[in-house]
C-alpha cells in the first residue's frame, strides 16, 4: 500500500496522506516521501495548485510515537530536522497554493502542517490539537510562529498548554481556518477550492505567498518597498495582460499561469 496517494486533477496535484489504520501519523517514510511530492508539484509547470488532505478517519495525528521510542529509530532531533522543518519550509516557499482539507483530528505535527497550508478547510467532525504538552514536548512544525498569529497569544497559549481539543465551529469562529462544512462534502469542497485558485493568475498567487511571508519580518516601509518590486513582476505576466483585456473587453479571462 502506498504511503501517500498522489494524483493530478486537471491543474492541481492532490497529495493524500495514507496510514488510515494509525490515523496517518508520520513516521520516516511518510515524511520523506511527502517531501518528495511536494517537490515534484513545485517542480511541475502544469501544477498550479496542490491540494493536502487524509484518507481515513484522520488528517493527521502527528507523530507515530512508536516510531519516536525505537531503540534505532529516527530520534527527536532527526525528526524535527529532517521531517517536520523541511515539510513546512516547503509548504511555505512554493509559490502555489496549497489547500488543505482536514477530514478528520488534526493533532500536534498534524496541526501544524494543516495550519501552515494557505488555505484550511475543515470537515465538521474535525478537532484541532496542540498535544505536544501531554507528552512532555513542545509544539514544533512552526506552531509557535503561526498559531498566535491566526489565534492571538492567550488562545494559542492555552491551547499549547492544556492540549484541549478545539472543533471545527470554534476553529473558525477564531480564525484558524477559512471554512468548515459538512464530512461528505468535504473533499468536494476542497477540490472545488484547488480548482478555482489553479484557474487564476498563479504567479501573482504566488507573489502574494511571498509576501505574505516577508510581512512577518518587514518592516512597513520595506513591506511597501517589497510590494511595488513584485507589482513590476506581476505587472509583466501574460495573466496580467489577459486580465486587463478581458476586464475591457466585459468578457470572463482565461489565465494560463504564466
Amino acid at each position: 500500500m502506498s504511503i501517500l496517494i498522489c494524483e493530478r486533477t486537471g491543474s492541481v496535484a492532490v497529495i493524500r496522506l495514507n496510514r488510515p489504520e494509525k490515523f496517518n501519523s508520520f513516521n520516516r517514510e511518510m515524511a520523506m516521501e511527502l517531501q518528495n511530492k511536494l517537490d515534484d508539484a513545485a517542480m511541475d509547470s502544469e501544477v498550479r495548485a496542490i491540494y493536502i488532505t487524509g484518507e481515513g478517519k484522520a488528517f493527521c495525528a502527528g507523530q507515530d510515537l512508536s516510531e519516536a521510542i525505537e531503540e534505532n529509530g529516527p530520534g527527536i532531533e532527526k525528526i524535527v530536522f529532517e521531517h517536520y522543518n523541511p515539510i513546512i519550509k516547503r509548504i511555505r516557499s512554493i509559490e502555489k497554493p496549497i489547500i488543505c482539507g482536514v477530514n478528520g483530528v488534526a493533532a500536534g505535527a498534524g496541526a501544524n502542517i494543516a495550519l501552515a497550508c494557505d488555505i484550511v478547510i475543515a470537515a465538521r467532525s474535525a478537532t484541532f490539537i496542540q498535544a505536544f504538552s501531554k507528552i512532555g514536548l513542545i509544539p514544533d512544525s512552526g506552531g509557535t510562529f503561526i498559531l498566535p498569529r491566526l489565534i492571538g497569544l492567550q488562545r494559542a497559549t492555552a491551547l499549547m498548554m492544556t492540549g484541549d481539543k478545539l472543533n471545527a465551529e470554534d476553529a473558525l469562529a477564531w480564525g484558524l481556518i477559512s471554512q468548515y462544512c459538512n464530512d461528505d462534502e468535504l473533499q468536494a469542497k476542497g477540490m472545488e477550492m484547488a480548482t478555482r485558485l489553479a484557474a487564476m493568475p498563479t504567479i501573482g498567487l504566488g507573489l502574494t505567498k511571498r509576501l505574505l511571508n516577508s510581512s512577518f519580518t518587514n518592516s512597513y516601509s520595506e513591506q511597501l518597498e517589497e510590494e511595488g518590486n513584485l507589482q513590476i513582476i506581476a505587472a509583466a505576466t501574460d495573466d496580467y495582460r489577459e486580465g486587463v483585456n478581458a476586464f475591457l473587453e466585459k468578457r470572463k479571462p482565461v489565465f494560463t499561469g504564466k
